[in-house]
């Protein structure tokens, strides 16, 4: 039972760093619309870092198989391909010329795909060591919100640019990082059973994020050549690498 109290709990509180990307809520907005091509390539940056420096190697580590790890990035690679197929079919479809509404790019529901199934990932690694001992559940929770931090600054800023509301793309972002949660719950049911799979889902998610990075992200950023425009951005993917560098070291 404690090892659920725990787990439960400390999924709870990585979901909730999903809301750090509150303080866009108090930035005016000629400075927030400044701000958000930043937020982008600062995502970039911290998705391409999280897959090359973080997933991969843990993968690697974990199976000890290369080719199945790069099998399963490409099998990634190709599922986030056709699931934005799917996205884009749907997005065509129920928005018409006609309606004067914001519209939504599918860029959004892409990024917050990505961003949950890595929270799943994270609910099972936390769960997964409070069945080990509290103190790996401890250092694990530690690690995973560390690390979200960045990553979840650049994803508010990216659903925003995608359309969404400040408020919504919050909402948004915490919603789909109560998938961590969900990861929790599946680890202590099946964990026992299924552990050897589960560390297939992190190349796959890796995966998703170089996807998301290379196929969505990096062409929004071309659309704006101006040259202190692109000096930033270059400036903020290195950021995000660099960011990502210095939370795998400390881990």
């Amino acid at each position: 039972m404690s090892v659920w109290i725990y787990s439960l709990m400390s999924s709870l509180l990585v979901s909730a760093v999903a809301l750090v990307g509150g303080f866009t809520l108090f930035i005016k907005t000629p400075t927030l619309q400044r701000l958000v091509p930043l937020l982008v390539s600062l995502s970039v940056g911290v998705l391409l870092g999280d897959a090359f420096l973080h997933l991969l190697p843990d993968a690697i580590e974990r199976t000890q198989n290369l080719q199945a790890v790069m099998l399963s990035t490409l099998g990634g690679l190709l599922l986030f391909f056709l699931l934005e197929k799917v996205v884009r079919w749907r997005h065509r479809h129920e928005v018409h010329p006609s309606q004067e509404v914001r519209q939504v790019r599918p860029l959004a529901r892409m990024n917050l795909l990505g961003d949950a199934v890595h929270n799943f990932i994270d609910g099972t690694l936390i769960a997964g060591s409070f069945m080990v001992s509290p103190t790996a559940g401890v250092a694990t929770t530690v690690a995973v919100i560390i690390h979200e931090i960045p990553q979840e600054i650049g994803d508010v800023g990216t659903l925003i640019y995608s359309g969404l509301s400040i408020r919504k793309a919050i909402w948004y972002n915490f919603l789909c990082a109560l998938s961590c949660v969900v990861g929790a719950v599946f680890m202590l049911l099946l964990g026992s059973w299924l552990n050897d799979g589960i560390v297939y889902l992190l190349p796959v998610a890796a995966g998703g994020f170089i996807y998301i990075a290379a196929c969505d992200l990096i062409p929004e950023l071309h659309r704006q050549p101006a040259f202190r425009q692109n000096l930033a951005q270059g400036v903020f993917i290195c950021a995000g690498i660099a960011a990502m560098l210095l939370i795998v070291w400390f881990e």
